[in-house]
């Protein structure tokens, strides 16, 4: 009794492996790979189509003459100071909730998960909306009040409130990079510290923190990235002061809105040969898994 099915199978499976069959699968192939490379290229094109208008709009002279300006560097100086410190603290707080969330299950982990989602899925207009609102309040007048009394300074509209906006938006980066370096860790090690007598923060700082090298670099590097980048919670929350609140982002902004297309362009360049470097720093000596899997 004949089986058509399986016949008509066969027949395929030998047309595949004649010649024919090869150089239509080669085609094919070829037809799909093309088709990936087309729709990719356009936006690889369009990316450094921008980067390039950006480098031909500006002269050299137009771009050292901007970058001599007291308000440029001024808001270099902040830009810098501010992504920084911002770095720092989202790293520290990224390390103890990364590790938290990656070893350990307790109730309520999910909805916790989820909040720390909220700053990297929220519009950044809203983060520093409800910044302000905050410290609008009664208890953050409080907190305010105590920070002017102990530092000299308030929050709202000053310095502080750019490093704020920043960390609130780059700390959630982190604090994804950290937990899935936790993740890649394995705990075996942990535990076997653990029976040789150290004590969990012994195991912690002696085994895994150490093995959490990369991952570290990466939380930092981004985290700076990030605060470089942010301008919707610095411009509610802080304002676009002159030579006061004015970080590179908002630069960029005051100088279109006075129609210095030059002095905007030169710092847009800047901003990316710092964005170039960040990611050279990832690539080469952080963690390219822990970056890939932020979000």
């Amino acid at each position: 009794m004949s089986h058509p099915e399986v016949t008509s199978r066969d027949s395929d499976v030998e047309k595949a492996g004649s010649p024919g069959g090869s150089t239509s699968r080669w085609f094919g192939n070829s037809g799909f790979l093309v088709a990936l490379i087309l729709v990719g290229s356009f936006y690889v094109i369009m990316l450094l189509a921008m980067l390039a208008a950006d480098l031909t709009w500006t002269t050299p002279g137009d771009f050292i003459k901007a970058l001599s300006s007291d308000e440029i560097q001024y808001s270099i100086r902040l830009s810098l100071m501010s992504c920084t410190v911002a770095a720092i603290l989202s790293v520290w707080v990224a390390v103890p909730i990364g590790y938290l969330m990656s070893r350990f299950n307790f109730f309520g982990k999910g909805f916790v998960d989820a909040i720390l989602d909220i700053p990297i899925v929220l519009p950044p207009l809203v983060v520093g909306l409800s910044l302000l609102v905050l410290f609008s309040t009664a208890p953050g007048v409080w907190v305010e009040e105590q920070f002017k009394a102990v530092f000299g300074t308030g929050i709202t509209y000053q310095i502080p409130s750019v490093v704020l906006a920043q960390f609130m938006v780059a700390c959630a980066f982190a604090v994804r990079t950290m937990r899935t370096t936790f993740d890649q860790i394995s705990v075996r090690q942990e535990d076997v510290a653990l029976t040789l007598g150290c004590s969990r923060f012994q195991a912690f700082w002696r085994v895994t923190l150490p093995e959490a090298r990369n991952g570290l670099i990466t939380a930092l590097t981004l985290a700076w990235a990030r605060s470089l980048g942010e301008f919707g919670p610095i411009l509610v929350f802080s304002g676009a002061t002159r030579m006061k609140t004015e970080v590179l982002p908002t630069t960029v902004h005051l100088e279109l809105t006075t129609g210095d297309l030059e002095a905007a362009v030169a710092v847009s360049i800047l901003m990316v040969i710092c964005a170039v470097g960040v990611l050279y720093a990832i690539r080469h000596f952080g963690s390219d898994r822990a970056m890939g899997r932020v979000i």
